[in-house]
């Protein structure tokens, strides 16, 4: 004999059913309306504005690393394990780069994981107290990593999984 498991319908009260039933109706159409498309560009779009903003206060010109760039590299962000010419510019090609990409929709899952990397980083040693900001960042990496670019991306149409 199998137990008895019970459905969230069965904790609905009789009354409600009818509401319940034209709410998941609504839902239904905002499942379809608001889909995998429309939440992976979403959330392409959101990082990609982030970083490569990010990115731009670092250069002076087209891909010219600036002096402040530097200075900041070498007084404020003090990344262990790298010299500071070398993180300033590992970051700033980076957030131009990786962005792009993700615009684009070409190799998503991998742009996606190597932003989430320098938010680690950036959360670890740089800025340890801005969890709140770096976990909006996160949600979006973590679905375009888990989901990919979505039918609007250059991974669609190159068949890249």
């Amino acid at each position: 004999m199998q137990p008895h498991v019970s459905t969230p319908s069965a904790f609905v009260p009789q009354s409600t059913s009818g509401i319940v039933r034209r709410w998941n109706r609504i839902a239904d159409h905002l499942d379809a309306l608001v889909g995998h498309t429309l939440l992976a560009l979403s959330a392409r779009i959101a990082l990609a504005s982030v970083f490569f903003l990010s990115g731009r206060t670092k250069v002076d010109g087209l891909l010219t690393v600036s002096d402040s760039a530097y200075t900041l590299f070498r007084e404020d962000y003090r990344v262990p394990l790298l010299p500071p010419e070398w993180a300033a510019h590992l970051a700033t090609y980076a957030e131009h780069l990786f962005p792009l990409l993700l615009l684009l929709g070409l190799a998503t899952r991998l742009s996606a994981f190597a932003l989430l990397g320098m938010t680690t980083v950036i959360q670890l040693f740089v800025y340890p107290d801005a969890w709140p900001t770096h976990l909006t960042w996160f949600v979006p990496m973590a679905y375009l990593i888990g989901r990919g670019g979505g039918e609007l991306s250059l991974d669609r149409v190159l068949g890249v999984r």
